[in-house]
């Protein structure tokens, strides 16, 4: 059966939230009031410890409010606090050694930022590909310090095209925007995965206008 994630995918960045000098629980919960209920836990700085204790406390409001938490990069820390899954980058673990880590009935998703990545991906050998797939950015973004090239709506309709074949969810991230993302959906994407835009203005209700954009 084909996996179906909710159109918007909360990035709960850890650093992001240091530097605004906001509480990522307390971003958490608004959100998950306002209902979120994908969340990506992402914090490139902490080390095994520290992380391990955030996703924990992370992963206790997501599943009580019935919301799937990903863990950005680590499959180990998403196998000890019981996330829903982890999310891959290029140059991390590959789908196939991260199942090696997590429990069987843990996701893996997994970012691309071109057609020949993402088309490697829903081709892996092993019959182990990513349970989804991401492709962007979409749009300019800030929240990395080398972005890859910038793959636009076209690229977000030709990876659709790809992953309908392969009978998994896309999820388009990178620059998006509360005004920019119904036209990502209406591209192709199954889900938008959103980081800064989720904290401008007033952080505790933009996660609903967010669900009212995207209804």
């Amino acid at each position: 059966m084909r996996l179906t994630l909710p159109r918007l995918y909360a990035i709960l960045d850890i650093d992001l939230l240091a530097t605004r000098q906001l509480d990522p629980l307390d971003v958490l919960d608004a959100w998950l009031e306002c209902g979120v209920r994908l969340v990506q836990l992402r914090a490139k700085s902490l080390t095994m410890g520290p992380m391990l204790g955030i996703a924990e406390s992370v992963v206790r409001r997501t599943v009580g409010a019935g919301a799937t938490l990903f863990v950005n990069d680590r499959a180990d820390v998403a196998r000890l606090a019981g996330a829903g899954g982890v999310h891959l980058g290029q140059d991390d673990l590959s789908p196939r050694d991260a199942r090696r880590i997590l429990s069987p009935d843990q996701l893996v998703g997994l970012s691309t930022h071109n057609l020949a990545q993402l088309r490697a991906a829903v081709e892996l050998e092993q019959g182990e590909p990513p349970d989804y797939v991401a492709i962007g950015p979409v749009s300019a973004t800030s929240t990395k310090a080398q972005p890859d090239p910038v793959v636009g709506l076209a690229g977000v309709r030709d990876a659709s095209t790809l992953m309908k074949g392969a009978g998994r969810p896309l999820v388009a991230i990178g620059g998006i925007t509360l005004e920019s993302a119904p036209g990502v959906i209406s591209s192709g994407a199954d889900s938008v995965a959103v980081i800064s835009d989720l904290l401008t203005g007033d952080w505790r209700t933009r996660a609903a206008l967010y669900l009212q954009a995207l209804h």
